[in-house]
Order: structure tokens, then C-alpha cells, then sequence
């Protein structure tokens, strides 16, 4: 199993930028496929970036492309999103999320059996 922990939600105002970590527990992180969705209030969880094991390749959802950036270092057991360019329709909860098997499917929420707590994002001026 792993355990994911979300940081570095907040307040931002539109144009800015926020970074995004999730640091897991355990000794086989690298294992993990990892991904990023998010939920605004009445909406459903929505996926966001996704990347692979070793980090090779990176998924994202249309309305981030170019703004955002997932990466992750398997030596410190973290993911990062970067985010920039935000926008008020940016705004929500921040989930972290591993699954067990690579493939097809990054942005379907059923493929994740391990969720973080989540971190609140907030795009206003």
C-alpha cells in the first residue's frame, strides 16, 4: 500500500502560479503510475496529469495543456504539479492519486485505489 499526503494548495490570483506536492509513504513508490484530478464544489472529480513510473511519460487533460506540469522524483517518493497560468475555473480540490498497473486509463478514477486527502486550490482576485 502507500499513503499520499497533498501540499501547497492556497489562495492565488488569476495569472499565478501554485506548485502542488504529494509526498508517499513506503518503499515502493517508483512502482506507482501517479496522477492528479481535482473537484470543484457540484462537480465531478475530474482528472488532470498523470505520469507514468519512471516518469517518461506525462498525461494531462485538455484545459491544462501547456499551463501545468507533472513530474515526480522517485528518490525523494514525491509527484509535483506545477501550475500556471491559473484560472478561476482552475479552482478546487487538489487529490493526489497511485494506481498498481500501467496503461490506458490515467484519467479514469476507478483505476486509483490510493487517494491523498486533498488540497484546497483557490483562483480569485
Amino acid at each position: 500500500q502507500v499513503q499520499l499526503v497533498e501540499s501547497g494548495g492556497g489562495l492565488v490570483q488569476p495569472g499565478g502560479s501554485l506548485r502542488l506536492s504529494c509526498a508517499a509513504s513506503g518503499r515502493t513508490f517508483s512502482t506507482y503510475p501517479m496522477a492528479w484530478f481535482r473537484q470543484a464544489p457540484g462537480k465531478e472529480r475530474e482528472f488532470v496529469a498523470g505520469i507514468s513510473r519512471g516518469g517518461r511519460n506525462t498525461y494531462y487533460a485538455d484545459s491544462v495543456k501547456g499551463r501545468f506540469t507533472i513530474s515526480r522524483d522517485n528518490a525523494k517518493n514525491t509527484v509535483v504539479l506545477q501550475m500556471n497560468s491559473l484560472k478561476s475555473e482552475d479552482a478546487g480540490v487538489y487529490y493526489c492519486a497511485a494506481r498498481r498497473i500501467d496503461g490506458s486509463g490515467y484519467d479514469n478514477t476507478g483505476n486509483y485505489p490510493y487517494w491523498g486527502q486533498g488540497t484546497q486550490v483557490t483562483v480569485s482576485s
